[in-house]
């Protein structure tokens, strides 16, 4: 008995240390945790990508609160309607979490390797450059997901008649693809790229520094600092990429109008019209939602 008990550990940890399950890991556990995390925070991302969209094209537009639109939503339908798109960022999570974080490993892993065949370390250089890389890649990667998270969450700002009323991500993929051509599944690819690597330049970066700041300078305990640093490193990452965040929503949930254009051409001409039409500061409406959905990350 003692033998098959002893024998059966070794297998799975032979299974647990085998390359190729190494290998797989860091994306597995990456994919799980992100799509644990979205489905807790599913409902304050409704609520930014609706206060992005608010008084689009007017200055003066309405300026609703999270509140207000958490109520709107209820009051027009029902508790779950704030969990709409939630079959699109689970799966936005799966290819987008889980390829940064595998990227990341993977391109740690190496050079961490190089370094140590050469007798050195590496540093916050090599870290900052391994997140940004593996951001960007991912969030290639992933946004078709996004796309249609985004056009799932919008739906229900168009009037009944012309709603589109997707019944999941993978219907939602299929229609937009048929309609609008496979390449429309990468609208607002570039202001995505920018956002992810924003966004992991701001958590590494002052993530990093806050924490060593705080153990030279205070008596936190280390769980204190932990947290402390990351609520620090939320509010950069936040204030970093929310305006790349909010043009990639805004291209994203646009579609052709009776003419065959579009409001916004690019990433720039989405920057230059809502600076001029709606004001520098619409960039960062929705800030402490925002601020409130990414901290956690950090």
């Amino acid at each position: 008995m003692s033998s098959t008990t002893t024998s059966g550990v070794v297998d799975s940890n032979s299974f647990l240390h085998h390359p190729y399950t190494r290998t797989v890991l860091p994306f597995v556990n990456g994919g799980l945790a992100g799509m644990t995390a979205t489905t807790v925070i599913q409902p304050i991302d409704m609520v930014k990508v609706r206060l992005q969209l608010a008084g689009e094209g007017a200055k003066t537009g309405p300026r609703p609160s999270p509140i207000q639109i958490t109520r709107e939503i209820i009051s027009s339908g029902k508790v779950l309607d704030l969990y709409t798109g939630l079959s699109a960022g689970l799966l936005r999570q799966a290819v987008y979490t889980t390829a940064r974080l595998g990227f990341f490993d993977t391109f740690m892993d190496s050079l961490k390797r190089s370094a140590k065949s050469k007798g050195k370390t590496i540093g916050f250089k090599e870290r900052a450059l391994s997140g940004l890389t593996a951001g960007g890649l991912a969030a290639m990667v992933g946004n078709p997901a996004d796309l249609a998270l985004i056009r799932m969450q919008s739906d229900g700002l168009k009037p009944l008649a012309q709603r589109a009323n997707y019944t999941g991500v993978v219907d939602a993929l299929g229609r937009i693809a048929k309609s609008e051509g496979v390449g429309a599944l990468w609208a607002g690819a570039f202001p995505t790229v920018v956002r992810a690597m924003a966004l992991n330049f701001g958590q590494l970066a002052f993530f990093s520094e806050a924490k060593m700041q705080l153990k030279a300078h205070t008596r936190l305990p280390a769980q204190a600092q932990t947290l402390t640093a990351s609520a620090i490193a939320g509010f950069f990452a936040s204030f970093f990429s929310l305006p790349f965040d909010f043009v990639k929503t805004r291209l994203q949930k646009q579609q052709k109008g009776a003419d065959g254009k579009v409001p916004y051409s690019s990433m720039a001409d989405c920057f230059r019209k809502v600076a001029k039409e709606e004001g520098l500061l619409r960039f960062y409406r929705g800030f402490g939602t925002y601020y409130v959905r990414i901290a956690p990350h950090a």
